[in-house]
């Protein structure tokens, strides 16, 4: 395909039959993924897409680019590992609430840590789907499963905490079945430099239905989440007379029009502020107490890894007199032999 190639979403489909369970929020996952790739404009050969184990990682088959389905919970050290090795790739990286924060955990807090070029995409339906209804690391407390059955003892990972705890510099959040949305968001993520997180709360249909649906059901989720736009006050609700303030160092819900509160006394949206303060108190919030953030939560410049690596790396090529194997291979202590 040249340089003025129009890309269609039908352009990242590999042809292979889409083995997820009907239903499963995979599916919408995987369209808005394409169109969003179909809307940047980023050539095929140009993609790679890295798994690491579950039923999210079966993402890399369906996806006409370059893929590598890994093992366990290492999808983020493979992808590292791609960047790094070649910058001009796009990677996007796919994983799970297992894969990516237990056995994976160490890999995925140090590639935010590093701040690789990256765009992670976590499925997080709170719960082991591949391996038939476990507890995972997202999973609510006394929450009765397999692992579990008289409920777990355990709080669980607030993927957007853990990412700006590991120092990440974008995180944002989405729902499956809101589509626009998520195209919206992969696309920010996909422009953003350095690593990307994406939480997508999806649905598990057959080992956890429903876990979302407090939130993301048509009739309440206007007033249950809140969609963050940087730049634009943090109102919310069916009839938008809802929104945010600080009450001292803690968030609170007010009524637009009581009190004497107006839309003015409402929270602006800074994603692109250094200070991760509010941020972090933005990525915490929980329903009922308060409206699940959406959107683009933070999105700061700064250096990358790979970007960092490659720089090096041309530095010392031009001061070093090593230019080839023979050079390295003679440049410590030689014995000629007769």
């Amino acid at each position: 395909m040249d340089a003025t190639q129009q890309y269609t979403f039908t352009d990242y489909k590999s042809g292979l039959n889409v083995r997820w369970c009907p239903g499963c929020g995979d599916h919408a996952i995987l369209n808005t993924v394409q169109k969003a790739m179909a809307e940047l404009g980023l050539k095929t050969h140009e993609v790679a897409v890295i798994s690491g184990i579950g039923c999210s990682s079966r993402f890399t088959y369906y996806m006409n680019t370059y893929g590598f389905h890994t093992i366990h919970g290492r999808a983020a050290a493979i992808a590292t590992g791609v960047k790094t090795a070649n910058p001009r790739l796009k990677v996007w990286q796919i994983t799970g609430d297992g894969d990516a924060l237990a056995i994976g955990g160490n890999h995925f807090i140090h590639a935010i840590r590093r701040n690789i070029d990256l765009n992670m995409i976590l499925f997080n339906n709170q719960i082991y789907g591949l391996t038939k209804g476990q507890y995972s690391p997202t999973s609510k407390r006394g929450f009765v499963s397999k692992t579990s059955p008289f409920g777990t003892v355990e709080y669980p990972f607030r993927p957007g905490e853990l990412t700006i705890g590991a120092r990440g510099q974008f995180f944002a959040r989405t729902i499956d079945k809101d589509l626009k949305l998520c195209i919206d968001v992969f696309k920010a993520a996909a422009n953003h430099k350095g690593t990307s997180v994406v939480e997508v709360l999806q649905n598990c249909v057959i080992y956890n239905n429903g876990v979302h649906a407090a939130i993301t059901d048509k009739e309440h989720r206007e007033d249950r989440t809140i969609l963050l736009e940087h730049g634009k006050p943090m109102i919310f609700g069916r009839n938008r007379d809802k929104g945010l303030m600080l009450d001292g160092m803690r968030l609170k819900v007010v009524k637009i029009g009581e009190n004497g509160v107006t839309e003015q006394d409402i929270l602006v949206h800074d994603a692109h502020n250094p200070d991760n303060t509010l941020h972090l108190k933005l990525v915490d919030m929980e329903y009922p107490e308060f409206p699940v953030a959406t959107g683009v939560i933070r999105n700061v410049d700064s250096l990358t890894y790979d970007a960092e690596v490659e720089a090096q790396v041309q530095a010392v090529q031009k001061s070093s007199k090593v230019k080839s194997f023979y050079d390295l291979a003679r440049e410590g202590d030689v014995w000629e032999v007769k």
